[in-house]
């Protein structure tokens, strides 16, 4: 058994919306390990504490108490800036709604990651027009999102996502606004890179058809892990 840490660790994880009466507890004192290279489905209903999860394990949130460490290291522990450098440096976002800069090109907005990062102009075009090619998006480089469909917006996003090299991508909901073909196509640019690449993948989805690409599904209930299943297992 190997003896390194878990990728990503939730120890005893809460958090609280509110005071009084109206306190809610979004996450009710969760655990969770997830190791590098692990294709993760987290599932639930509205309110399930499943998303509050995902924006914890992205630092974009922090939990009310417990403690969650990334590669060993606890993130509690890092300042604001620490804590944007983890962001930048492991971690790649795909969100259902794209989040694409409407005005720029679609070359242009998979840059704008490795801009925050510094990276300079040569080697950023290169970096960024590898990424359009591994998602099928060379032709379309210099079309801007409302010239593209919202397959090929979601594609766009995911280039950008993996334009960093990321150790992590955190999916929400990344086939929510596709039809079933699109959404087809989008899993199975996430399981390539998942399978060849390696890359961790934690994915809110709340639909079943979408989970099964993943190797583990968790179900989340009433801010509670209430399921924790690997493909195969019975």
């Amino acid at each position: 058994m190997s003896s390194s840490p878990a990728l990503i660790s939730l120890r005893s994880i809460s958090k609280v919306y509110g005071k009084g009466e109206a306190k809610t507890y979004a996450l009710k004192g969760i655990d969770l390990e997830i190791n590098e290279g692990e294709f993760v489905a987290i599932m639930g209903t509205s309110g399930s504490g499943k998303s509050t999860a995902m924006n914890i394990i992205g630092c974009l949130d922090s939990p009310t108490s417990g403690e969650y460490f990334f590669k060993g290291v606890s993130v509690a522990t890092l300042n604001r800036n620490q804590k944007a450098l983890l962001r930048r440096n492991y971690l790649g976002f795909i969100f259902q709604g794209f989040n694409l800069l409407g005005r720029t090109t679609a070359l242009e907005n998979v840059e704008l990651p490795l801009i925050y990062r510094g990276v300079e102009k040569h080697k950023r075009l290169e970096i960024s027009n590898d990424a359009l090619l591994k998602v099928g998006l060379e032709n379309v480089a210099e079309h801007t999102p409302a010239e593209l469909s919202g397959g090929q917006q979601q594609r766009v996003a995911i280039a950008r996502a993996i334009a960093t090299n990321p150790l992590v991508i955190l999916a929400d909901e990344p086939t929510g606004n596709l039809d079933s073909v699109r959404s087809k196509e989008v899993m199975q640019l996430l399981r390539s890179f998942n399978e060849i690449q390696g890359i961790t993948i934690i994915m809110v989805t709340h639909e079943e058809d979408m989970a099964k690409y993943a190797n583990r599904t968790i179900i989340f209930k009433d801010g509670l892990i209430v399921q924790d299943t690997n493909r195969g297992e019975a």
